[in-house]
């Protein structure tokens, strides 16, 4: 039987993802809230996600019929009544006991997709029971690591397939984890009753011998690190669709669409991995550029208002992603929060369509943020 969450009254004050980011700091310990706050060593990347998106102006249009307007858009063959979708985060258990259940039933009620972890803190199977009931609800996907162990991985992927799950979302920007210097400060560590439940049973690798002038990194770890040729075999071993997460790179984009992924996610890992990535805001329309509308081309990283989704939208993504907003909200009250944090994004992205002049998301157009575009 799923796991149903409780629901429970909001903070009073709450007027923004911001609000809801401060807020949340009071519900989280040090040892949570480094996991879920913070970026990879100086954090530049972490910072220029959301800096990039206030440096993109939104140039208005007045006087624009806007009645009959919506916020729907289309992607892989499904109608969405918005292009927000929440990202995979792991160990959500750390934020909120109901963890991914709770995102997931704040997800299906607000008709936002979502995307769930392969470290999730809840088995798949029970937030697959959660979301497919309802019609409302927006995609399902699974996000995916490749594990050493290709038959588990093979066993992970047929689990997905059979609890419902629409896409699987593989994880190529993480061949090793970033220099994470708040979590080493804070001695971060898995409290007891959250743990990657999916991985049970996972049998690691056994450590290779290394000589004194072996580097740990590159002749131990990296041996297990993807390639193209693992994008390949797991295309092989799944009807689902596949997209690749963590491409920032043109080049990259266009290897994807010519490996026949499904789509790409532009993102540098809420900045938690390479320190001084470029921001996705400053990637996405480069990528857009390279694939030449052959797949969509989905963003997260420093999604924080409405204006910064129809900017997205603009520089031509598909949809949106976002993380830690999500967290913020399911620390502060589970299920609502995260339901109250995707009401305001949505209501915020309707208000900016409606102050630039766009009745609909067709009508976001790079012109939106430059004066002198053609229209």
């Amino acid at each position: 039987m799923t796991h149903v969450p409780a629901r429970q009254q909001l903070p009073p004050g709450l007027a923004s993802l911001a609000d809801h980011e401060q807020q949340a700091r009071q519900h989280l310990d040090d040892n949570a809230w480094a996991y879920f706050s913070g970026g990879a060593a100086d954090e530049i990347s972490l910072r220029s996600n959301r800096s990039a998106w206030d440096a993109l102006p939104l140039w208005p249009r007045v006087l624009r019929p806007l009645a009959g307007g919506h916020t729907r858009v289309e992607l892989l063959g499904r109608t969405l009544a918005h292009p927000i979708l929440l990202a995979p985060v792991a160990f959500q258990r750390l934020a909120h006991a109901d963890g991914e259940v709770a995102m997931a039933y704040a997800a299906a009620a607000l008709g936002a997709g979502v995307v769930l972890s392969t470290q999730a803190s809840m088995p798949l199977e029970a937030i697959a029971q959660a979301v497919l009931p309802d019609p409302g609800r927006g995609p399902l996907w699974f996000q995916v690591y490749l594990q050493p162990d290709r038959g588990f991985t093979r066993a992970l992927v047929q689990r997905a397939e059979a609890a419902g799950y629409e896409a699987l979302v593989l994880t190529v920007d993480a061949p090793t984890s970033g220099a994470r210097d708040r979590e080493r400060r804070a001695g971060f560590r898995l409290p007891p009753g959250t743990a990657p439940v999916n991985l049970a049973g996972m049998q690691a690798p056994p450590a290779p011998a290394l000589g004194a002038d072996q580097s740990a990194m590159f002749d131990g770890l990296l041996h297990h690190a993807p390639t193209w040729d693992d994008v390949a075999w797991l295309q092989s071993i799944t009807r689902l669709p596949v997209l690749l997460k963590g491409v920032l790179h043109p080049a990259d984009a266009r290897q994807a669409v010519a490996a026949g992924v499904a789509g790409v996610i532009v993102s540098n890992h809420g900045g938690r991995t390479l320190d001084t990535a470029p921001a996705t805001a400053t990637a996405l329309p480069r990528v857009v550029q390279a694939v030449g509308g052959a797949v969509p081309v989905l963003v997260d990283g420093g999604i924080r208002r409405g204006t910064d989704v129809l900017k997205a939208m603009a520089l031509g993504a598909s949809a949106v992603l976002v993380g830690r907003p999500a967290v913020w909200g399911l620390a502060n009250a589970g299920a609502t929060g995260v339901a109250h944090v995707l009401r305001m994004l949505r209501d915020e992205l309707e208000i900016a369509m409606a102050l630039t002049g766009c009745a609909t998301l067709a009508d976001a157009t790079p012109a939106l943020l430059a004066a002198d575009s053609p229209d």
